[in-house]
């Protein structure tokens, strides 16, 4: 009966191991990370790709549906799409991605000294920080974008970057207060660690993990800004080609029956969002449940 017990706990351990491979990637935005990758990989690489000079005025062949020539059409002044959706993506992204890091920046160097500070100090700060909240963010953005003067790629970025790290704050500044006392820090201190150092040896690695879904979600944040901003005629201009810009034409491409030049642009700006919004979404599952086995 002993030896019984002993094959059938065999015969699980089996299963189990059979079994554990084929669930590996259940749940994990496969699809999502690679569509991602892809666009990011050829919109850096567009010059090997596109067919056209995608600031060309072709005004020939302006409002032209897609053909065997211009893949995904031309617009209103005579460009081909197909080469402005890779080349503006370019621009898009380095919107996104330069954004954000101004937005982690700041939110770790504003959280962490809030979680670090004493008790007034830290409610000081997390009282501006709650009045900065109440402001709606594209208002900030405006009121930035026209002190600065007229909109560019590093001015756009600069005041995306610079309106969005209000919620991070908060969510370091709990972190770090649940870790500033621990016996590394205190020692840390103890041997003469500056500030900075003990945030980045001690701090980051301790709270990187909680804010890195908030990280992948500002990039989406960044990106639907400046298309919003473009959208409404306070973005980029039209002849800095991003995927904002583009879509800044929808009212001409509206009237004119130009579906073309709202789709592809609109595609590609969705299947962005939406692979990072499945990123983000997995990294907070996989958050809390870390959390949640603690």
């Amino acid at each position: 009966m002993k030896d019984g017990f002993q094959v059938v706990g065999i015969q699980q351990q089996i299963q189990q191991n059979v079994v554990k491979p084929q669930n590996q990637w259940q749940g994990k935005p496969i699809l999502s990370a690679l569509l991602l990758s892809c666009i990011v990989i050829l919109c850096c690489a567009c010059e090997l790709i596109i067919t056209k000079d995608p600031s060309y005025l072709d005004l020939q062949h302006h409002s032209t549906a897609p053909n065997s020539q211009f893949l995904f059409g031309t617009d209103t002044m005579g460009r081909d799409i197909f080469s402005m959706i890779w080349y503006g993506g370019r621009i898009s992204l380095f919107i996104g991605f330069v954004s954000t890091f101004l937005t982690t920046a700041v939110a770790v160097i504003v959280g962490a000294v809030s979680g670090c500070a004493s008790k007034r100090v830290d409610a000081a700060i997390m009282r501006m920080v709650d009045i900065l909240l109440s402001v709606p963010d594209l208002l900030v953005v405006v009121l930035l974008q026209a002190a600065l003067g007229s909109p560019g790629v590093v001015s756009i970025a600069f005041v995306i970057g610079m309106t969005g790290w209000m919620s991070m704050s908060k969510v370091i500044r709990t972190e770090v207060r649940q870790i500033r006392n621990s016996e590394y820090v205190i020692a840390s201190k103890c041997m003469g660690g500056g500030f900075f150092h003990v945030l980045w040896h001690h701090l980051a690695p301790n709270f990187i993990s909680s804010v890195m879904f908030m990280v992948v979600m500002s990039i989406r944040s960044a990106i639907v800004a400046e298309s919003t901003l473009s959208f409404m005629g306070m973005g980029l201009p039209v002849e800095v080609i991003s995927w904002g810009s583009m879509l800044s034409l929808a009212g001409q491409a509206l009237s004119g029956r130009a579906w073309w030049m709202i789709l592809f642009p609109g595609l590609f700006l969705v299947t962005t969002l939406v692979c990072l919004t499945n990123l983000g979404n997995h990294l907070r599952g996989h958050v809390n449940r870390r959390h949640s086995n603690l």
